[in-house]
């Protein structure tokens, strides 16, 4: 609940900060900051899941070819309460996953050629029961939205900030002194502060989702001990056609994570957290809830 709660305040200020710079500076156009939002969200809402899966040459899996895969996701699916989510494959060694599509009815899974191999049963069990939460959550809406919003706010930083700086005329007083001053401010604390708000919108929605998906499962130690193992194959296996800006989809991140210290620079909680939070879900059953309480009696 809290991480939910969370996502709501930092979005709240990310689309504030989106309409303050430009009514900071130009109170005339804060009608067309807020349209500009609207239309990026209603875009970012309808076409990211086919941007996504087209980016990173996903195949569809068929039936036929994987049919245990299926059947698993089909059963999370159902103890999740969402529509069957359609499955693909990714090219690459890196083991890894993610979860695209706007809303439930439109949801998707895809696992890179590397996770199959790399993860038993149990342990891939939980990691598409961490996508399905993903989903459930519409955690790909929320980040797809927060990143688009974060980098309109630096584009429009850039432009109000050099219009503030260069485009005095002669006859202004010492007034342009201050105008210089607050253009340069503009132009390095509203980007740096909306890309602080989206990389903590992130990594909360990637608790929430642990939380979820090991509920999902019945099973958080099995996603715990695939955390670990990706974790691990993300510092040594190099990422096949990976965009920075999507870093934030994969379950891992996939050009390896940042210690405790810098964490907060990071798209991702630190997987030495998120393993902790799961093990402990794993010695109080009660917070399993009811989603997976007949995995965990039949073990």
């Amino acid at each position: 609940m809290w991480n939910q709660l969370k996502t709501i305040l930092l979005f709240g200020v990310l689309t504030a900060l989106l309409v303050g710079i430009g009514g900071a500076v130009r109170p005339d156009l804060v009608g067309i900051f807020v349209a500009l939002a609207a239309v990026m969200n209603l875009g970012a809402y309808f076409f990211s899941d086919k941007l996504v899966l087209a980016m990173y040459r996903a195949r569809p899996i068929d039936e036929a070819a994987a049919p245990e895969l299926h059947a698993t996701v089909r059963q999370l699916a159902r103890a999740a309460d969402i529509p069957m989510p359609r499955l693909y494959v990714v090219p690459g060694a890196q083991p890894n996953a993610f979860a695209t599509g706007r809303n439930p009815r439109h949801g998707a899974v895809a696992v890179t050629e590397g996770i199959v191999e790399l993860l038993d049963h149990r342990e891939l069990r939980g990691v598409l029961a961490h996508e399905i939460a993903h989903i459930k959550n519409r955690d790909v809406l929320i980040a797809t939205v927060a990143a688009i919003v974060a980098s309109a706010i630096t584009t429009v930083a850039n432009v109000l900030s050099f219009g503030t700086m260069f485009g005095h005329h002669a006859d202004q007083d010492d007034d342009s002194g201050g105008g210089l001053l607050g253009g340069l401010l503009m132009l390095v604390v509203a980007p740096l502060a909306a890309t602080l708000i989206q990389l903590a919108i992130s990594r909360s929605r990637e608790l929430a989702a642990d939380e979820t998906g090991a509920r999902v499962s019945g099973d958080p130690d099995a996603l715990a001990s695939a955390l670990a193992k990706l974790h691990g194959a993300a510092r040594t296996i190099p990422p096949d056609h990976v965009e920075p800006a999507t870093a934030n989809l994969f379950i891992v991140h996939p050009f390896g994570a940042l210690d405790h210290v810098t964490s907060w620079l990071s798209t991702h909680p630190p997987v030495e957290e998120r393993i902790r939070r799961l093990r402990s879900m794993r010695t109080n059953r009660r917070s399993i809830g009811n989603y997976g309480a007949g995995w965990l009696t039949a073990r």
